[in-house]
C-alpha cells in the first residue's frame, strides 16, 4: 500500500477510470454482439437498426478515450461490412 498522498490519489483514480473503461467496453461488446446476432439471423432491419446503435456506442468510446480512433474506426467498418454483405 501506498504511504504517499499523491499515490494513493492516483491508485483511487486509476480504480476509478478502469471501472469506467470496463463499463464502456462491455457496453461497446453488448452493441457488437447484437448486430452479429441480427446478421446471423438474416434479419436486415434489426441489423441496420443494432448497427446504427453499436456505431453511436463506438464513437463514444472513441471520444472519451476508452479506443483509439483508428480502432474504433475498424469496429464499425467491420459491422458495416457484414451488414452490407447481406442479402
Amino acid at each position: 500500500m501506498a504511504n504517499i498522498k499523491s499515490a494513493k490519489k492516483r491508485i483511487l483514480t486509476a480504480q476509478t477510470r478502469n471501472e469506467r473503461n470496463k463499463a464502456i467496453k462491455s457496453r461497446v461488446k453488448t452493441a457488437v454482439k447484437k448486430v452479429d446476432a441480427a446478421v446471423a439471423a438474416g434479419d436486415k432491419t434489426a441489423a441496420e437498426a443494432a448497427l446504427l446503435a453499436a456505431t453511436a456506442e463506438i464513437d463514444k468510446a472513441s471520444t472519451k478515450g476508452v479506443y483509439h480512433k483508428n480502432t474504433a474506426s475498424r469496429k464499425v467498418s467491420r459491422l458495416a461490412k457484414a451488414v452490407g454483405k447481406m442479402a
